[in-house]
């Protein structure tokens, strides 16, 4: 319930770009806003970016290390949500994941569960 289905991963360099894609998995977007959300190895999911509803991000939507880098768009159409990752650096390795809402409580999303992610791994 309430969970996406990523993909759009893979091996870069820095400096490169991937574009990354969820598709909600068995329910409708309506006017949920929907979060990015980056699992460094070892480490917690970290809130990268949060679209709203109507589609719209604001500068403070982006966490800092993204910002001017990253952009996020929605089709409620085609019920997916994409995130646009330019200037990739290897600080942004990590498991990326989409859920709805835009905060993460105890390690879990505010609705739904988490899905399996894709792979976002940045080298040289």
């Amino acid at each position: 319930q309430f969970q996406f289905v990523e993909s759009g991963g893979g091996l870069v360099q820095p400096g490169e770009s991937l574009r990354l894609s969820c598709a909600a998995s068995g329910f409708t977007l309506d006017d949920y806003s929907v979060g990015w959300f980056r699992q460094a190895p070892g480490k917690d999911h970290e809130p990268v970016s949060c679209i709203s509803g109507d589609g719209t991000t604001g500068d403070d939507d982006f966490v800092p290390s993204v910002k001017g880098r990253f952009t996020s768009t929605r089709d409620n159409a085609k019920n997916t949500v994409s995130l646009q990752m330019n200037s990739l650096k290897p600080e942004d390795t990590g498991i990326y994941r989409c859920a709805l809402g835009c905060s993460v409580i105890g390690g879990a999303p505010l609705l739904g569960s988490w899905g399996q992610g894709t792979q976002v791994a940045v080298s040289s």
